[in-house]
Formats: C-alpha cells, structure tokens, sequence
C-alpha cells in the first residue's frame, strides 16, 4: 500500500535537505552517517532530479528567489514542504516496481500536484528497519516561481500566482491522496483507501516511540540475560497501544458501555468516559485522557456500540440453544418471569459524565415565544430532561430536598476549598521562581561584587559596574527578605521545591476541576427541580419573607 506523509519545515538551510536525500542518515536521530575520516557517506541507491531548478543548486536558487520576492526571511515563516510517497513493500517483488520506475512516478506526481514550484524528486530503495520498501521524496520551495492555472484544490485565486506561498489546505491534502491512490490502482501497485479514517491509527511519533521503547527493552533484557535472568517482557508497548489491546479484550465480551467500563476499570485500572459522545480513555500513568479518534475508528462509538449489540445477540442466540424455555405454572412464577434480576442491572459507572442539561424555561424565552415549532420543539427537549433529573436523583439516593440540597452545599465546600489549596499552590510557585530569578542574579554578579570589595578605588569601580552591583544588591536584598535566617537557598533546592509545587499543582488543578463539574451538574440538576416543582428560587425567598410582614 502506498501512503504519503506530509512536514512543514522552517529551517532555512535548504542544503540541509539536499544532504539527507544523497547521503546516509541515522534513523533514529536524523544525522548524517560519517566514515572514519569524519565524511558523510553516499547513499548506496538513489535517484535524484529537480524540477524548475537544477537538483545541484537547489538550495542556493531558492535562497535566490526568496530574496527577489522579499519572502522567508522569517523564523517562523515555513521555508519548503517534504512530501513521501511510501510503496509497499510487497510492490518489489510482486509488482516489479523499480527505483527508477518509482522516480519516474515520483516526477509526473511532482509536475502535476506542485507546478511552478522548485523541488527536489529523489527516490530511495530501502526503507525504515530494512523493510525494502521504495519510497520518493519531494522537496519543494514554498514560495511559487512560475504563475500557474488555478485549481479546483487550491483555496484562494493567489496560490496560483508566482510569488505567494504554498498551502496545504484539507481539500488539497485529500487531493494528493486520491492522486496517489489513482497512480498505484493505474500501476498495478497495492493500496488501501486513505481518505478513509484508521481502523488503528499510529501517528509517526508513536511509530519511532515504539521503535525506541523496544530498542531499549531488548538491550535491557540482553543484559539480564548475560546475568542469568529470564526478562518477564520482551515486547515494548506504547501507551495508545497498550490502550488499544485493552479496549480490544474488553469489547470482545461487553454488552453495554458501563460493563465496558467496569472490565477496563477492573482488569487493566483504565477510566473510560463519554463526553458529547466523544469516547475517551485514561490510561493508568498518564493524567490527561486519550479520545478514541486519537486511537482509531475502532475505539469510537460507532464501531463499539454496534460490537456491544453483536455480543448481546451472541449471548441471547447462545441461551436460546442451551435453555428451554420454561412455561410459568403459578401467578408468583409468572411474575418472577416479568420482573427483572437485580443483579442484571448495571451499575452506573461514576466517571461517565451525564449529558443532563438545563430545562428552559418557555416564558423567558424570547425564541420561543416567536417561534411555535421551535417552542414544541424546547417542550419535547425539556420532557427529556426532565426525565433524566428524575432517574439522576433516584440514581444517586436522594430520598428528599434537604438531602440534596445538602450535598450541593458539601459540594459547593469541597470546590471552594479546591480552588483555596490550587490558589495556595500557584502563589508558592509564584514565589519559588521569583526566587530562582533572584538567586540566579545574585550568582550572576557576585564575583561583580567580589571585585568591588577587592578594588582600591571604590568610587571609580562602582561608577563603572553601577548597573550590575545595583541587580546584586535588589537580589541580595529581595533573598534575605524572603529567606529565613537571611541564609540565600541553593538552585539544587529551589529547583526541587519548583519541581515538587508543580506536581501539586497539576493534581489539585485536576481534582478542582472534578469539584467544580459536579457542583455544576448539580446545580442544573437544582435548576430542573425548581421548575419542575413548579416554583423558583425567588418565590421561596418571597414565602420566607412572608411572614415577617
């Protein structure tokens, strides 16, 4: 299967990509391979050609036609686009692609997708850990030479102008990829649809993260070898990886999203939750949730949901063949048959957040009020969360008002004290890298000031480093003013308490932020009460009134 990978550079150095393209490059860390003499070795196959430049001068024209439209003098300006066009493997051997087949591909895809742009074709014949595989890369100039048509793909009429820049908008992209696949369906080569989503989906980085993690087991597991230890793990996982066996064991068997939860809860301490209907996973190292698109199409609702309905059906098919059906003989049976099992309830999952939401209340609406369809509209939406108040309270055990206005009040409490401790926190840290400032500024000039003391004209030294003994001195002041005992802290320490705050902050600023999503979600569950029972918060506080006239 062919695919292609496109990344924006902002390095200025256009010879840099000349060199990758002819000369051997670790892998790993992108460097250029060098003999014993200190010189950069030639690949052993490529093939290489330019296209509105010559493929030798490559880096200096486009230095040249930078400067003649005054453009990528920026940092942050992106200075030439890197396109590759990776073959299967498989397309050696039983296709008969060839590296100059390939480059001769590479080039018509260069002259049809990127006119009037400079570039570089070069096509390599191995691949990422010796896989073989073919593959071409293209490296244009961003900013375009010649004046070409204007395209269906291109977003605005100046991209076709010589002088503006290259834009990889959504359409274009999607239009490289169909042209890719057009090419390998007309070659004869093997591929697969890339304007579908993944089923898996592996980012580059996760594809070297798992490169490197198993380089690194192995070579630890080499060395318990030698030392007579069997190693318990010779597979390297990720963690999207470790995520995506997990979730694969536990759809297998669950019938419905909360016994999907429970299983990655219990077995692999994994938290799933839903959010807009949004699929995310929290893996058991990371604080930060992984949604399932990140992960693939696989591990989104859709594909899940329809896995828990197979499953169901499998069960329900598997029970039909093994149980006969029992006629019930008395009215007791009969109604032991209709009630359900407790024990075949689910039992809600905490960390699956609620959709409920608040009840508009049609009088204030102005919308509403305008509108009949939009107003029947708000009525059915309002049943439905009426509803879904309803089952949250008896979901949650709450037998009266006072028992719910009670835990409000604790949860109102519990987010007030959070948000106390984080505001603590992020004023120690405050403090702690004005300290660091301070420090490194006293260090910075102290021998300054050493050489004052030292010095035999004091008058003439000090007018001469005026400025840099008064930065010693606001340091020196502002650390014996915030330090005890006037003793000036170390970097050592100062680093390590700047370490240990920002760990805390980062625990309570997520469990603030839990606080504050309940106290919320109770509230509009408080908001839904009020109209259901027909009342507000203003006509309860008139009642308490009442009676004091």
């Amino acid at each position: 299967m062919a695919v292609i990978k496109h990344i924006a550079s902002k390095n200025a150095d256009y010879g840099e990509s000349e060199r990758y393209l002819i000369f051997q490059h670790n892998e790993y860390t992108q460097k250029p391979i060098l003999d014993d003499e200190g010189h950069m070795i030639l690949r052993e196959e490529y093939y290489l050609d330019g296209l509105n430049c010559d493929p030798f001068t490559f880096a200096s024209e486009c230095q040249e036609l930078n400067s003649y439209y005054h453009k990528n003098k920026n940092f942050n300006e992106i200075k030439s686009h890197h396109y590759i066009i990776s073959f299967d493997p498989k397309d050696r051997e039983e296709c008969g692609l060839t590296g100059e087949r390939a480059q001769q591909l590479g080039m018509t895809f260069a002259k049809k997708n990127f006119p009037g742009h400079q570039a570089l074709v070069c096509t390599h014949t191995d691949g990422h850990n010796e896989s073989g595989n073919i593959h071409v890369h293209i490296v244009i100039n961003s900013l375009r030479k010649y004046d070409v048509p204007q395209e269906s793909y291109m977003e605005f009429d100046c991209e076709s102008k010589a002088g503006y820049k290259h834009h990889l908008n959504t359409a274009y992209l999607a239009h490289l990829k169909q042209d890719v696949m057009d090419m390998c369906q007309k070659e004869g080569l093997h591929q697969v649809d890339l304007l579908s989503p993944a089923e898996r989906k592996i980012t580059e980085k996760e594809y070297w993260a798992q490169r490197r993690g198993q380089e690194t087991l192995d070579k630890l597991n080499q060395k318990m070898l030698e030392d007579g230890i069997t190693p318990k793990e010779t597979r390297y996982q990720t963690e999207k990886q470790f995520l995506r066996d997990a979730i694969d064991d536990a759809a297998s068997t669950a019938k419905s999203p909360e016994e999907f939860a429970q299983i990655l809860d219990k077995k692999y301490h994994i938290i799933f939750k839903i959010s807009r209907n949004r699929y995310s996973y929290l893996h058991p190292g990371r604080k930060k949730y992984i949604t399932g698109r990140n992960l693939g199409t696989r591990y989104e609702e859709d594909f899940l949901l329809q896995t828990f309905k197979e499953n169901e059906k499998s069960l329900s098919d598997r029970k039909m063949k093994i149980e006969e059906p029992q006629v019930p003989n008395t009215v007791k049976d009969l109604q032991t048959a209709l009630s359900p099992d407790s024990s075949d309830i689910p039992v809600p999952f905490i960390f699956i957040k609620s959709d409920l939401r608040l009840v508009i209340d049609l009088q204030t609406c102005i919308k509403a009020q305008q509108s009949e369809a939009y107003a029947q509209k708000v009525k059915l939406s309002n049943l439905k969360q009426m509803a879904q108040t309803v089952a949250y309270i008896q979901e949650h055990g709450y037998n009266s008002l006072e028992d719910f206005h009670t835990a409000l009040d604790q949860a109102s409490n519990q987010t007030s004290a959070a948000r106390k401790s984080l505001k603590d926190t992020e004023q120690q840290l405050k403090d702690v890298n004005e300290q660091i400032h301070f420090t490194g500024q006293y260090l910075a000039y102290k021998n300054v000031y050493a050489d004052y003391r030292k010095s035999r004209n004091k008058d003439k030294f000090y007018e001469e480093h005026r400025a840099e003994l008064s930065l010693y001195d606001t340091a020196l002041r502002t650390l014996k003013e915030k330090s005890d005992r006037n003793k000036i802290p170390s970097m050592k320490a100062l680093y390590a308490e700047k370490d240990r705050l920002i760990e805390l902050r980062d625990t309570q600023r997520e469990n603030f932020s839990n606080h504050r999503d309940y106290e919320r979600e109770l509230h509009s569950v408080s908001a839904n009460i009020d109209i259901i029972l027909g009342k507000s918060h203003e006509q309860e506080q008139f009642q308490k009134k009442e009676p004091n006239l």
